[in-house]
């Protein structure tokens, strides 16, 4: 419901339930080793020595390493979080990593990377199937990068937001992501024009950070590759590649947070240049308007720019077609049922003693063949912001805004608004969404947002 926050409701509870399966849950019981590495997030007992009943091993992988809350410190996963548990929660197997123990050069991306190619390795010459769940923060905030990464970039940014948004925009329509007859939408009436904008240098350094996260992602998944590669199991594993969600916009002040303003680095201070162990800063809402190129908002809405991400497959024993697109959409429910299908396993009706709910996800194997997959709808919520995609309609709202309704293959940017001229359509996706929202308990956010807004004020002492 809202992720790790308990809002005392059964879908807000902040913790998986026994109602629902995993991946790996399904998968082990089939006969897979199961190994996971990165971040977890899913539950809200996240410290040592609390309740575990949630933590990875208890839900099905054999193996585990990595973070447990939704974000760290690359450098040294336990600082700047004070009482929160959200950057002291790195795990390996089922009990915390003593932080004083790491080397001095780590950094979680890396270390997300390198147990990743150990379980492989581990794994190689096995007779069972294995499934690899490699979870990265990267390149989640706080902006931190190796120098010599973000050296690479040097030069890269200077330009700006706005020539570098046209750019971006060029190359994807030259490459077939983009129909050449969605417009660009402006750009965020929140930033100013490049030329106008300020602290340059600072700016410049915070793109070129955020892009040096990703390369340092991109050297580990190399490594992964490799691995499978020097094993021979490259040809017949699938993997498949997904961010959660569009660009996050997010600006890391907080005027309004005294418990943790003050601490080093901590604010985007121009000032302080992003980078080092001992700041904590975002890239902004400027790049990731850059990021989200040609669509609007960002992570948290449920506009394109909010959730439309990257999806890749490689499976050369069963992916004949390499590097073609395909513009058949999904989403992240429809993973469970990819992976069950392409092991040829059911999806449970009851698991350790529980009923189960139904499956939401539909296979997108027959998308490998450019054919549907005959998803009716899909449907999101996230704190209050709402969305139903069916056939060539999108309906969408903002919280707490009105209902929007686009024509998602003519316009993908969503720039012409046309609820008014169909309130026919509105009426059946509003439908489809209210029944969706009933099944899966589905709050109002005006509901949910004083109950999550007074357990922040407590949190941090206000």
């Amino acid at each position: 419901g809202h992720m790790t926050a308990d809002l005392d409701e059964d879908g807000y509870r902040g913790d998986l339930n026994t109602k629902c399966v995993t991946i790996a849950e399904v998968l082990k019981s089939a006969g897979y080793a199961t190994y996971m590495s990165g971040k977890w997030h899913v539950t809200r007992h996240a410290a040592g020595d609390g309740p575990k009943h949630s933590w990875p091993r208890q839900r099905g992988f054999d193996r585990y390493f990595g973070i447990l809350g939704g974000a760290a410190n690359y450098w040294h996963p336990g600082t700047w979080s004070g009482s929160s548990p959200i950057g002291r929660s790195l795990t390996r197997e089922n009990d915390p990593v003593d932080l004083d123990s790491l080397p001095q050069d780590f950094f979680l991306t890396d270390a997300i990377s390198d147990q990743a190619v150990d379980y492989l390795n581990e794994h190689a010459g096995r007779d069972e199937p294995f499934f690899l769940y490699t979870a990265y923060t990267a390149p989640h905030w706080p902006l931190h990068a190796h120098e010599e990464d973000i050296e690479s970039y040097q030069g890269r940014f200077d330009i700006g937001w706005d020539q570098l948004r046209e750019e971006r925009l060029q190359r994807m329509q030259e490459m077939g992501l983009l129909d050449r007859a969605w417009p660009m939408t402006p750009r965020d009436d929140s930033q100013p024009p490049w030329d106008e904008a300020q602290n340059k240098a600072w700016q410049v350094r915070r793109m070129a950070v955020y892009a040096s996260q990703i390369d340092r992602m991109d050297q580990g998944i190399g490594r992964i590759i490799e691995a499978l590669e020097a094993n021979g199991q490259l040809d017949n594993t699938l993997i498949i590649f997904l961010a959660d969600n569009g660009a996050c916009a997010e600006e890391n002040d907080l005027p309004d947070k005294p418990a943790l303003r003050g601490r080093a680095g901590v604010d985007n201070d121009p000032a302080v240049m992003p980078g080092p162990r001992d700041t904590y800063q975002s890239y902004g809402v400027a790049w990731a308007n850059l990021s989200n190129t040609p669509f609007r908002e960002y992570k948290h809405w449920v506009h394109e720019g909010g959730i439309a991400t990257p999806f890749i497959v490689h499976w050369p024993s069963r992916v004949s077609t390499p590097g073609e697109l395909r513009h058949q959409p999904g989403q992240l429910t429809d993973i469970m049922a990819t992976c069950l299908d392409v092991a040829g396993v059911p999806y449970p009706e009851n698991f350790n003693g529980n009923a189960i709910l139904p499956l939401e996800g539909t296979s997108l194997t027959p998308i490998f063949d450019n054919e549907p997959n005959e998803k009716e709808a899909l449907i999101w919520e996230h704190e209050g912001n709402r969305a139903v995609r069916k056939d060539n309609w999108k309906l969408v709202c903002k919280y707490p805004g009105d209902w929007e309704l686009y024509d998602i293959e003519k316009n993908r940017t969503e720039t012409d608004n046309v609820a008014a001229q169909y309130p026919e359509v509105v009426a059946e996706l509003e439908g489809i969404h209210d029944a969706w929202a009933e099944r899966c308990g589905v709050m109002p956010w005006s509901q949910m947002l004083p109950i999550l807004q007074e357990r922040w004020r407590r949190l941090i002492g206000r």
